[in-house]
């Protein structure tokens, strides 16, 4: 089991890989759903501006 974690020197640099290319997309998922709120907030508060 380590040597297949090791993967023959070069373990840090897959499971680092591996690890960028799941947290990225996780972290521009969370990015997105943040914008969306805000923009979501944004547009809410100009409406009840507008209809006061």
């Amino acid at each position: 089991m380590s040597e297949w974690l090791h993967m023959g020197g070069y373990g840090l640099y897959v499971w680092g890989s591996i690890g960028a290319s799941l947290l990225l997309p996780l972290c521009e998922f969370a990015a997105l759903r943040l914008r969306r709120r805000a923009a979501l907030e944004q547009l809410k508060r100009q409406q009840d501006h507008d209809e006061t």
